[in-house]
């Protein structure tokens, strides 16, 4: 049995860590024993993943440490980590042996296990994001040269789309190693998930959802000045935004400001959204970067017309013609001006529903997870 770790920062609610959390619960028990290793002890999967992989945490629990001194000693040891050489950190975070040592997240993960004292481990690197459009690692490193030094260290480096792994490439001028694996879906589980919450919301309103945390990356500021664009304009509909982050405030203060209240509903972070996709007419994603949007996946599952700004993955789900969704260009106005034509004709969400279902046929998630066990 291979002795397998994943390292990420937390288990926060992003798409990579649900991703991560699929993985682990369908790969095969028999064949691996898996620890998932975070930084900080936080997150909404954690405790799932404690009843299905060994899980445990660098750091304990910031609620453990009661008094002003214990939280600035959790405080200092939390940045003391981040700023140690890659190999002390790994060294200080890491006496277990493993016969395969995978950096899930991009950043200060892959910068540890880069730092991996176990010369017979294999290391696998996972890309979650077009790093050239969405270039947030690079705090985490002195300079590029350092970030492609780190890369190099690993036996491979898993893009999660074509285009991501193109991006990578360019990027880091890296063309060895590199591999597509694309992130399992439990479609059957997704549609069981569905039907556990009704809403009792009924109107005559198009319902427009997007799914997501509240960071400058989803482009829920651009999402808001079109829904006030698309109210001016008479349209009868409403928002739905589930999810949590640091943007709230200010998207509350533009919903304010802008009277979007009767429309626009965050919802904060649901720990089963399906029910809230599958209540709703459209599947909106504003993004300005993303990777192998697993949300745009889940919501074709549930039969959801699907209208996407251009980011890395996304022609891979829908088809480079709109075949299986409405992708516009990644700016605001033509996501204004395809997000009318939706809500104004009804026949259009009608085809992308029949299409949406065609295309969530090919989630299959033991194909995927037996892809991905070929690599480990």
């Amino acid at each position: 049995m291979k002795k397998v770790l994943f390292f990420v920062e937390s288990l926060s609610g992003g798409g990579a860590e649900k991703v991560l959390t699929d993985l682990v619960a369908n790969l095969d028990a028999s064949k691996y024993d898996i620890t998932v290793c975070s930084l900080v002890n936080i997150g909404v999967y954690k405790d799932y993943l404690s009843n299905i992989c060994t899980y445990k945490s660098v750091l304990a629990p910031e609620s453990s440490y009661k008094t002003t001194l214990q939280k600035k000693w959790y405080g200092l040891k939390y940045k003391l980590i981040r700023k140690l050489p890659p190999k002390t950190a790994y060294s200080y975070c890491f006496k277990e042996k493993f016969d395969i040592e995978i950096a899930f997240i991009e950043g200060f993960a892959t910068k540890i296990i880069a730092g991996s004292s176990n010369s017979k481990s294999k290391k696998i690197a996972w890309i979650h994001t077009d790093l050239q459009v969405n270039n947030w690692t690079e705090t985490q490193y002195k300079n590029l040269q350092e970030e492609k030094n780190a890369y190099l260290c690993y036996d491979h480096i898993v893009s999660v789309a074509e285009s991501v792994q193109k991006a990578f490439s360019e990027k880091f001028n890296i063309t060895k190693k590199l591999i597509v694996k694309y992130n399992p879906i439990d479609r059957e589980s997704i549609i069981d998930k569905a039907k556990e919450q009704s809403f009792n919301e009924n109107n005559n309103k198009v319902r427009l959802i997007t799914v997501g945390r509240l960071v400058p990356q989803k482009g829920y500021d651009r999402l808001l000045e079109v829904i006030f664009k698309l109210k001016s304009d008479g349209l009868d509909f409403e928002l739905w935004i589930v999810g949590e982050g640091p943007e709230r405030k200010i998207l509350e203060d533009y919903i304010k400001e802008y009277k979007l209240q009767d429309i626009v509903k965050l919802k904060g972070f649901q720990k089963n959204p399906y029910p809230f996709i599958n209540n709703s007419d459209v599947f909106v994603c504003s993004s300005r970067s993303e990777g192998f949007s697993t949300v745009v996946t889940e919501a074709l599952i549930l039969g959801k017309p699907v209208i996407t700004t251009d980011c890395s993955g996304m022609k891979e789900l829908l088809g480079n013609d709109n075949e299986y969704g409405i992708i516009t260009e990644n700016n605001t106005q033509s996501l204004y001006v395809d997000l009318k034509k939706i809500l104004e004709d009804e026949s259009l969400r009608t085809h992308y529903a029949i299409k949406s279902k065609e295309r969530s046929k090919g989630f299959n998630i033991k194909t995927m997870v037996n892809n991905i066990e070929e690599l480990l």
